[in-house]
């Protein structure tokens, strides 16, 4: 029987991903591990690794295909002992063709999980009528055996289903079996909430291109990632009930340990093996800040507070097309010199879309810092599942008053933004002054 390579689920909230690239052709031998596709998300490349051996015979999705839903048949691999070419034949006219989406109807275009029509693409269902995460090895072992992988819990990133979570299932009785009659749930399922069309957002295309001269402006369509960026950040504004509040914080103390700390920096081959930066001192101190002020390292749900037992801080990064907030786990536990070369590492491989998305999913809170550009002071949203974010503007030298006289002393102004839902005005002061006192006394950082 042909080996079907299905569209991953690369996180929990993946709906559709784009197929940038095949790195096996079609006639190709694989084998358990190859790599064989490259697969974009809003904002990651991630690639797709065989699970089972054979030849790639047929290549249903061809490179280059935009939003293609999550567990959609994008390949068939014909196993040992199969004709190849009997398998890309009989196989070409089963799979679902990419384009068949927007032949339906317009309401359902709000929902791709509804509009893959091949039985054989389609995610189990939990009870709920959730989609089940689980890796494609893990699907095909569980069916091997006869259980229901809705059934399993899984132990990976987000609670996907993994291999080792399947064979425990087995060691310890297994799950109930799969019935069959869920595939076809999938075509009956109730219309979802998210089919509903959205709150018009402002004035069309073309009553915004009536607005200029023709030809004075070149269109550029939105991709993936801005698109999400604009998505979760209106949410963002429209449901968060943001509070502001901003602190002075002096640096002197800082910039003069910070050169003490990277001038005791070990060599490797004539290079440090460390350089902190002032941003690094800042996730510090924030990560440390909410350990002192646990009450504020929480998030929002309707039902409950979810209180964090560590400070993961995200930390926003530039790259091409818009940003990515990879996240420092358990900042309060670890190093400077560890926050800045984790740090350096994320930069580095988040401007080629090359991290994974449990290195830049969820979080506790984030550090937005626009000062490396001059910009002395600004305020930043909330980004959920956080209830807290920094913005971090320019260090500069200000006269202010010492002992009742003028001095000069390099002043950085942060501005926490909350959700006031979660953290009120006292609380949000709390914690700003945590921060004000670690960055103040950088030593207390270091013990």
């Amino acid at each position: 029987m042909p080996i079907q390579i299905l569209m991953p689920a690369l996180s929990p909230t993946m709906e559709k991903g784009n197929l940038a690239k095949w790195l096996k052709n079609e006639g190709d031998t694989i084998k358990s591990g190859d790599v064989i596709a490259e697969i974009e998300t809003d904002k990651a490349t991630m690639e797709v690794e065989a699970i089972d051996e054979g030849v790639l015979a047929k290549i249903v999705v061809p490179a280059g295909t935009a939003d293609v839903p999550v567990n959609q048949l994008i390949a068939l691999v014909a196993a040992d002992g199969e004709d190849v070419k009997a398998v890309a034949a009989g196989g070409g006219a089963a799979a679902p063709a990419p384009a068949a989406a927007p032949a339906a109807a317009p309401a359902a275009a709000a929902a791709p999980a509804a509009a893959a029509p091949a039985p054989a693409a389609t995610a189990p269902a939990a009870a709920s009528g959730e989609r089940v995460f689980a890796s494609p090895l893990a699907r095909r072992v569980a069916k091997e055996a006869g259980l229901d992988i809705a059934k399993i819990s899984g132990s990976g990133p987000h609670g996907r289903i993994i291999e080792k979570d399947v064979k425990a299932a087995i060691a310890g009785g297994g799950a109930a079996a799969a019935a069959p009659a869920p595939v076809a749930a999938p075509a009956a399922a109730a219309p979802a909430p998210v089919a509903a069309a959205p709150a018009p957002s402002g004035p069309s295309d073309e009553m915004t291109k009536k607005l200029f001269a023709p030809g004075s402006f070149e269109e550029v369509p939105h991709d993936g990632m801005r698109k999400t960026i604009a998505r979760r950040l209106t949410e963002a504004k429209q449901t968060i009930p943001h509070f502001y509040l901003t602190i002075d914080c002096e640096l002197d103390a800082l910039l003069k340990l910070r050169e003490q700390v990277n001038a005791s920096a070990p060599q490797k081959d004539g290079k440090p093996t460390f350089k902190v930066s002032v941003n690094d001192f800042v996730i510090k101190a924030l990560a440390l800040a909410l350990h002192k002020v646990p009450e504020a390292n929480v998030s929002w749900t309707d039902n409950a507070m979810l209180k964090h037992k560590h400070s993961d801080v995200g930390v926003a990064v530039s790259i091409p097309g818009g940003l990515i907030t990879p996240i420092v786990r358990a900042a309060e536990t670890k190093t400077l010199s560890a926050i800045s070369n984790e740090m350096k590492d994320y930069a580095a491989r988040a401007k080629v879309r090359k991290l994974k998305p449990d290195e830049y999913q969820g979080g506790t809170t984030a550090v937005s810092n626009l000062g490396m550009f001059g910009v002395k002071n600004f305020q930043a949203i909330v980004n959920p599942p956080h209830a807290t974010i920094l913005a971090v503007g320019a260090g500069e030298k200000r006269v202010i008053v010492k002992g009742g006289e003028p001095a000069v002393a390099t002043l950085m102004s942060v501005t926490l933004s909350t959700d006031h839902r979660a953290v009120d005005g006292a609380l949000g002061a709390e914690l700003m002054q945590a921060f004000k006192e670690y960055i103040e006394h950088p030593m207390s950082m270091l013990v």
